[in-house]
């Protein structure tokens, strides 16, 4: 009984090798994209020294890529000493700079003193060049009215300020 089992595994074991083999072999291949047909060079140099059938670069942009320079420009927020009494009316979000200081002691003091007028601030910590400044910030805000009332409670406490214009 187990002769005839071994021998009918063994049959059964070639016939299926037998067909898996001309299956495959039957079976149209599918088309590769451009992108697969050649193996990725990291080396776009040994690529080329190679004396291949195709003799132009698989990718371009790794020869182009390095004769281009973006710059991209840093647009600079509008800041502006905030003396001249004019109305502000260009809208957009507005921030106050009540100061800047080295000491996080000088900045809450500053920050105290504009609680005492009603205006409602924060400490910011900043570190430039290795340095850390707290700065004292009012806003943002979008609202010109409340924004031109508290210059003006600033202006009368004599508070200098820096007007920063973040967008619209």
């Amino acid at each position: 009984m187990l002769f005839g089992l071994a021998v009918g595994l063994s049959v059964a074991f070639v016939i299926y090798m037998k067909d898996r083999g001309t299956a495959v072999a039957a079976k149209p291949l599918a088309r590769q994209p451009a992108s697969m047909a050649a193996p990725i060079d990291p080396d776009p140099v040994a690529a080329a020294s190679e004396p291949a059938g195709n003799s132009e670069p698989r990718f371009s942009f790794y020869s182009m890529l390095p004769n281009f320079e973006v710059v991209v420009p840093e647009e600079e927020p509008d800041v502006r000493r905030d003396r001249e009494a004019a109305v502000i009316q260009k809208p957009g979000t507005y921030v106050l700079q009540a100061g800047s200081f080295a000491e996080l002691a000088d900045a809450d003091r500053r920050r105290a003193e504009l609680a005492l007028l009603g205006i409602e601030s924060r400490v910011q910590r900043v570190t430039i060049d290795d340095r850390t400044w707290h700065r004292v910030r009012i806003g943002p805000m979008s609202n010109l009215d409340e924004l031109n009332r508290i210059r003006s409670r600033l202006k009368q406490a004599r508070v200098d300020v820096l007007r920063i214009r973040l967008g619209d």
